[in-house]
């Protein structure tokens, strides 16, 4: 028996006349065609009730099963998630008016259904009303996206990143920027991240790059007297990923000719403020704080700080100098610092409670060697210590006390270690304690009350690289020294200071630029000071150092990372969630399952040869692409 030939379903109600979320009572009386999902179904015998659903909201559908009785019995059989399109009337609602929904005050009597299409049952629900909603894993969730995607919740995520980028494009056009698309196929250059390197077909044995960022291209346009270029861009980086991290992420692409550091804090900052007056109808105080570098490590041991709580660093390395205590004494020997946080009114803790943020957070999740604390009792009597008085005498316990600036009740907690190391794992420390004590406070509707933005300037121009046993770059290598410090490249490069700048908004980095190095020869000494020598430097940069030799003139910019801007706006606690199509943290699609191995023939095209990977696990091999 041969199969049934499917049926063409024909929708002769036409367009629809109004979307699922803007009727009111003042449309009461008029005929309506209205189209979407079937979201939920309320049987109150006698009455039927169903939400219709599409991205613009909620109405509610009316069924008497005498008014209309064959279309109240295919009413009836409609199941969640079939698409239906309906034609009805609009009324004022006899019953409850629900002051939750935009459409709450009126019903639709529904004179006929046409079903556009059935659903099967879905692996999770997907109900506008959140109560509704499973908590699905968040796996599933990437694998039936398309499903994840008709949430509520996620559908007002990508319509705020929607309304940025409408946002970030008037403001850029009224400051006389010009949009500019720059190369996604590009060349490979050092530094940075892995490239993503994508095989020539034409040229055998050669690649393009991804860009890691449009750095070269924008400089480029400043030489060609662009002027002022913008860009709201895809990069890609091959790096291991986190929460606010993804292997394509999108940024904000600024360089101005002719700008100084106060232009580009000054265009950021009212870019900021438009952002967050459209989105969030927020009025930001402005100019935004300033700390150098030097500042945010030592105060909070991080350089990009939340500053939304106190609970600063203190340097306890003087106090102890002389302690005796060997361990300190190691510390100070060879250089290293002993810092302190101090958590009000924590002093009631008990040992246990303590042994566990030693041996879970300080040496575990944050891997410093120890936890050393001090607890005042709230009876004012002498401080109690971790470590015995016989090996720390009490006089410096008091006067670490005094310097940390405790009180009755407080807890004095204490890491020491080599720098640069010691402060990022107190940086850390002050974090956590900072979400175990609720410091970070938020109001009644989840977002955060406070939006606490600044800038950290004057970073090191480069960092000793222990792996490479090199210096690299702390931004990029086209980030202009301080003109003061330029003499210092070649002899103490360290203390090399680049005019260099981030963004930072309660602790995320929503971004950093720089002044360029916009000569030929100070570009060529920066080269040299990363070990970059002159074959290597023409041949990965020799049409940007050629460029230089044309009336290159100064420039700088920054880098917004988008992304991270929308993730903080609409509150979500992952990138995942205002990407339409996000990489797990494996850097896999699941919904599409990239990457995926491709056919023979393309990899003969692209002159590739596959190699067998051992695992080194065992003595098997596999046969996986590589």
């Amino acid at each position: 028996m041969s199969e049934k030939t499917p049926e063409i379903i024909i929708d002769t109600h036409g367009y629809r006349t109004h979307n699922c979320g803007e009727l009111r009572a003042t449309e009461s009386g008029s005929s309506v065609v209205l189209k979407g999902w079937v979201d939920t179904t309320r049987n109150l015998g006698g009455l039927l009730f169903i939400d219709l659903r599409d991205r613009f909201g909620l109405t509610q559908l009316l069924f008497e099963p005498t008014d209309a009785p064959d279309i109240y019995a295919l009413a009836e059989s409609l199941k969640s998630e079939y698409v239906i399109s309906v034609r009805g009337r609009v009324e004022k609602r006899r019953g409850e008016i629900n002051r939750a929904l935009p459409t709450g005050e009126i019903d639709i009597i529904v004179d006929d259904i046409i079903v556009l299409n059935t659903s099967e049952p879905l692996p999770f629900t997907v109900s506008a009303h959140e109560k509704k909603q499973q908590n699905a894993g968040e796996d599933l969730r990437l694998k039936y996206r398309y499903l994840d995607l008709r949430r509520s919740g996620l559908q007002r995520n990508i319509l705020l990143r929607h309304n940025l980028y409408q946002t970030i494009r008037r403001y850029f056009d009224r400051e006389n920027f010009i949009e500019i698309e720059t190369p996604v196929l590009m060349k490979s250059t050092p530094e940075g991240a892995r490239d993503y390197l994508v095989p020539s077909r034409i040229h055998p044995g050669r690649f393009y790059a991804l860009p890691q960022s449009p750095q070269t291209y924008k400089q480029i346009l400043m030489i060609a007297g662009m002027d002022r270029y913008f860009q709201i861009v895809k990069c890609f980086r091959d790096e291991d990923l986190r929460a606010d991290r993804q292997p394509e992420f999108t940024q904000i692409d600024v360089e101005i000719s002719f700008a100084t550091e106060e232009m580009v804090y000054d265009l950021t900052e009212r870019l900021m403020s438009d952002i967050w007056r459209d989105i969030k109808n927020i009025e930001l105080l402005l100019p935004f704080p300033r700390l150098t570098f030097h500042e945010a490590v030592t105060r909070f041991g991080s350089d990009k700080p939340d500053t939304r709580f106190d609970m600063e660093l203190t340097d306890l390395s003087e106090v102890f100098s002389g302690s005796g205590f060997k361990l300190f004494e190691g510390v100070l020997e060879n250089d290293g610092k002993i810092l302190a946080i101090v958590a009000k009114g924590e002093a009631h803790r008990g040992r246990g409670a303590m042994d566990r943020l030693d041996k879970k957070v300080v040496r575990g999740k944050i891997g410093a060697g120890g936890l050393i604390y001090f607890q005042l009792p709230d009876d004012g009597s002498r401080a109690k210590s971790s470590v015995k008085s016989e090996l720390l005498g009490e006089d410096f316990v008091n006067a670490a006390v005094e310097k940390a600036g405790a009180e009755k009740g407080d807890l004095v907690l204490i890491l020491c270690g080599p720098e640069p190391g010691v402060y990022a794992q107190m940086g850390a420390l002050r974090r956590h304690m900072a979400e175990e004590l609720n410091l970070i406070q938020t109001d009644e509707a989840g977002d955060r009350k406070d939006w606490n933005f600044l800038w950290v300037t004057q970073f090191p121009l480069v960092e000793w690289d222990e792996k490479n046993n090199r210096f690299s770059a702390m931004h990029h290598p086209f980030t202009s020294p301080v003109p003061e410090d330029l003499e210092a490249m070649e002899t103490d490069p360290v203390r090399v200071r680049a005019r260099a700048y981030d963004l930072v908004l309660n602790g995320t980095e929503l971004g950093g630029g720089s002044i360029r190095i916009h000569q030929q020869d100070v570009q060529r000494r920066m080269f040299k000071l990363l070990g970059i020598d002159k074959a290597e430097a023409d041949r990965r940069f020799g049409f940007l150092l050629d460029a230089f030799r044309f009336g290159a003139p100064p420039h700088g910019g920054i880098a917004l990372g988008l992304d991270r801007i929308a993730m903080l706006l609409a509150g979500a606690s992952s990138l995942r969630e205002v990407i339409a199509f996000p990489k797990t943290q494996s850097a896999q699609e699941p919904m599409v399952q990239s990457p995926d191995y491709v056919d023979a023939n393309q990899l003969e095209d692209l002159h590739i040869q596959l190699v067998e990977l051992v695992d080194k696990s065992s003595d098997e091999s596999s046969g996986k692409q590589s």
